[in-house]
């Protein structure tokens, strides 16, 4: 018999998601060019915590696509694709720190601590720039990037938005949340 995996999908959930993947993936040509879908679904299935991690970000919202190949890691490239933030993931702070400093009005989670169970990681600024080249994303939302230490020891967090048609990377405390301030990831 053999042995399941922790993290792991049941079939019908497994067959119902790469179906769900490949139409989307089909519909999205433009961010995956030169890709073929029976290759990435050959991949993901010997990968059933990679499905597993993609249902979750399916769950809250994402709608995971793939963005490009690494050739290093010989692995897809999954970000997150909804229009606006995932709708399951927003207010939120930046990490647990920043969530146990809050002295009231404590939301439920933090963008970091989410990413976590979830074994996903949020977006660099390059790689949130790089989706939006992909089309316009978080023209309502906002969504919190992974921030370099150095800005993270002095109290704050980076999070991007589109609007006017640019792309802006800012900043803000980590403990601060917003009803429309979620995070994407990879």
């Amino acid at each position: 018999m053999m042995k399941k995996v922790k993290w792991e999908l049941p079939s019908e959930q497994r067959d119902e998601l790469l179906s769900l993947l490949s139409t989307r993936f089909e519909k999205n040509m433009n961010r995956h060019q030169g890709l073929t879908w029976a290759e990435i679904q050959a991949k993901l299935e010997i990968k059933p915590e990679k499905l597993w991690s993609l249902n979750e970000m399916e769950k809250t919202g994402g709608e995971p696509d793939v963005v490009g190949y690494d050739q290093n890691a010989k692995e897809y490239i999954f970000y997150d694709c909804s229009a606006e933030s995932p709708k399951g993931r927003r207010n939120v702070c930046y990490d647990r720190e920043g969530l146990d400093s809050r002295k009231e009005h404590k939301p439920e989670n933090s963008a970091i601590d989410m990413a976590t169970a979830m074994d996903i990681e949020l977006l660099t600024e390059e790689q949130y720039r790089e989706l939006q080249k992909l089309g316009s994303f978080d023209t309502k939302t906002s969504s919190w990037v992974k921030t370099p230490a150095e800005i993270r020891k002095l109290g704050g967090a980076l999070f991007g938005d589109r609007r006017y048609d640019h792309v802006f990377i800012y900043h803000n405390s980590a403990p601060s949340y917003y009803g429309v301030r979620g995070f994407r990831a990879r």
